[in-house]
């Protein structure tokens, strides 16, 4: 069996691999406050054999006003898209982008939800690759279609299980919003500003170092378990303001040996958009 990466996969080992039958690389580089931006930049370079997802059209699905900003799409059809792009269950999947890994990691959750193991963030995304001195290129891969069995994973809750948890022990909510827009301050993308009541603040970018990579497993592991305080991370729900950068706090998690935590893909922009939920406001 060849090497298998279900976190991260660093520059050079990606490199490695390039010529795999069996690897298929995304490029999931997006702007929220700029939706063309991700394909842009793909159109003028991008990684060798790199296909382009688009945060909002292939791993969004459509939009209610009730269900959140980025809520799950339809799982059928994103295998589809996938399987399109040569994915088959067994093959290795990477994922990279040039936000520390804010959008990448949303497809290597939705892979896994799709129940694939092999799929990994390219840790440092195109910065690390390009500090590695690794090639670029404008050529768009052929692609060989495979086929994909989906089977879902039961790792994710909505908003009527979050409801009926709030402030019971078998649940810990994790917020990873920036602290002032978890307080309620500068909230500048959902008409209603605090957090979820109960909910604890653990900023996703606090997974990264300065490089922006991510911090090494055991320093991840001794941060989380502070946050969590001897709660099993099986009951754990993350969420952040629609469900993509949450994402990467279920990576770090997972990168750390902290397995087992569920999303609330709705997060926040969901959670909101009915005001008989109860927020709260502040630090606490």
């Amino acid at each position: 069996m060849n090497a298998s990466y279900a976190t991260l996969i660093g520059a050079l080992e990606l490199a490695q691999h390039l010529h795999d039958p069996d690897w298929v690389i995304f490029d999931c580089r997006f702007d929220l406050a700029n939706p063309d931006f991700g394909f842009e930049a793909y159109s003028r370079e991008h990684l060798p054999k790199a296909f382009y997802l688009d945060l909002d059209e292939d791993l969004s699905g459509p939009k209610t006003g009730t269900n959140g900003r980025h809520p799950l799409p339809d799982p059928a059809r994103l295998a589809a898209r996938l399987a399109a792009c040569g994915v088959g269950n067994h093959t290795q999947v990477v994922a990279y982008d040039d936000a520390g890994g804010m959008f990448a990691a949303r497809l290597w959750w939705l892979l896994r939800w799709l129940g694939h193991h092999r799929v990994a963030v390219l840790d440092g995304g195109m910065q690390a690759w390009c500090r590695a001195a690794q090639a670029l290129t404008t050529e768009v891969p052929e692609s060989h279609a495979a086929t994909y069995m989906l089977a879902l994973r039961p790792c994710r809750v909505d908003a009527d299980y979050v409801r009926a948890h709030l402030g019971k022990p078998d649940m810990m909510l994790i917020d990873a919003r920036s602290p002032d827009r978890f307080r309620g301050e500068n909230e500048t993308l959902d008409p209603v500003g605090g957090h979820i009541p109960g909910a604890i603040n653990r900023f996703f970018r606090d997974n990264l170092g300065p490089d922006g990579c991510f911090k090494q497993a055991s320093v991840l592991r001794e941060e989380y378990g502070t946050l969590l305080k001897g709660h099993d991370p099986h009951k754990v729900v993350l969420q952040c303001g629609s469900g993509v950068t949450a994402c990467h706090n279920l990576l770090a998690m997972e990168a750390a040996g902290l397995p087992g935590a569920q999303l609330y893909a709705g997060s926040w922009s969901e959670w909101c958009s009915d005001p008989s939920r109860p927020i709260a406001t502040g630090a606490g």
